[in-house]
């Protein structure tokens, strides 16, 4: 009898063990519905750390961009016998939204910089720029002025010759870029469009010579700031006609006694028709005041015409004739033709070769090779 019962009292004991050991499908249900709470809740914690480092540190992504040009020149004129790699160029740019983008441009020019150096590292363009409706842009920065044909567009796969056209040199002192805010927009499909910027000026010496008071945003000084507007018609294929005025109201930014206002008009024709391009500039600085006066710089000016054939899809052809005056005392015009070919075995890489007779004040004659590239 009492091994009766002691086998009974076991049984029961190993029953209750078995149950114990193995829950019901309702605690298996409530643990495993926990355990899914618990991992929802590590995966929204590591989303979030996640979002904050990709505030932190943006990286390289389909909303940003890289790229450059540069350009190699060999010049055997009677001014000079020279090899020089002119530019080395880089851009950065980012969309931040649909709306919203940064640009930069970091130069090195002449290859080698520093103190007694003959180069110089120039940033040329950094802006944001905003959308602000469908028509409307609005640029805060350091941007290229909207003026002449090359200033904003001077890649060397874009142009004819080796060096920048003289008129777009000295007159029109391209590259030339300043701080400020800027408008751009476009009225409708009737194909005008205009730009409308506030921003630093030049800063002139005695010499009133116009390139050499580029400031390049570098602790300019800014008592005096200046103005541009342009308006654009692309209404048509291949065609662009362009009108400009930059007014500063002291160009010497108070340096020169005597000196005033400065203002730059331009106007441009440039056409494209399959292998055909053709191009025309013309530029004018009206310098106020007794000082540019007295020195023969109140009124510098220039123009150009060229023409081009694409003799191959790889191979083209041009002449530029170019007429200038810097002004001065005396007889200071200047003028130049420019006869070559461009070849691009890719699109984006150009070899050039162009000969050059310069006269009247000047003679400066020779030839020009190239090698220019973009990415």
């Amino acid at each position: 009898m009492r091994c009766a019962l002691l086998l009974t009292f076991a049984a029961t004991l190993g029953a209750t063990a078995v149950h114990a050991a193995t829950p019901s499908v309702e605690e298996l249900q409530r643990q495993l519905e926990a355990q899914q709470r618990q991992l929802e809740a590590q995966q929204a914690r590591l989303d979030a750390l996640a979002a904050e480092l990709d505030q932190e540190t943006p990286s390289i992504s389909a909303a940003s961009s890289f790229g450059g040009y540069g350009e190699l020149h060999y010049n055997a004129l009677d001014s000079k016998d020279q090899i020089d790699f002119h530019r080395f160029v880089l851009y950065f740019a980012r969309d931040f939204d649909a709306e919203l983008r940064f640009f930069s441009e970091f130069e090195l020019e002449h290859s080698l910089a520093g103190e007694g150096k003959k180069g110089e590292v120039e940033l040329e363009q950094a802006y944001v720029e905003m959308d602000l409706d469908a028509a409307t842009r609005l640029r805060a920065g350091l941007f290229l002025l909207p003026i002449g044909i090359l200033n904003e567009t001077h890649e060397p796969t874009t142009f004819y010759g080796v060096e920048r056209n003289p008129v777009e040199n000295g007159i029109i002192p391209s590259t030339w870029w300043e701080a400020g805010v800027a408008l751009a927009g476009r009225f409708g499909s009737s194909g005008f469009a205009y730009d409308l910027a506030l921003h630093s000026g030049l800063k002139l010496d005695g010499s009133f010579a116009i390139r050499s008071g580029r400031q390049k945003v570098s602790e300019a000084v800014a008592d005096d700031l200046a103005t541009t507007a342009r308006l654009k018609y692309t209404g048509r294929p291949g065609l662009e006609l362009a009108a400009s005025a930059t007014y500063q109201p002291d160009v010497t930014q108070g340096l020169v006694a005597g000196a005033g206002a400065g203002t730059l008009l331009s106007a441009h024709a440039a056409y494209a028709s399959g292998p055909l391009t053709a191009r025309a500039l013309w530029a004018q600085w009206r310098l106020a005041g007794a000082a540019p006066a007295a020195a023969g710089k109140d009124r510098q000016d220039g123009y150009y015409a060229e023409g081009g054939w694409k003799l191959t899809p790889m191979l083209g052809a041009f002449v530029r004739y170019s007429v200038w005056d810097n002004g001065g005392l005396g007889a200071t015009e200047r003028a130049q033709t420019n006869l070559g070919i461009n070849w691009w075995p890719h699109p984006n890489v150009v070899f050039k070769l162009d000969l050059q007779d310069q006269g009247k004040s000047v003679d400066d004659d020779g030839v020009n090779l190239g090698v220019g590239y973009r990415f």
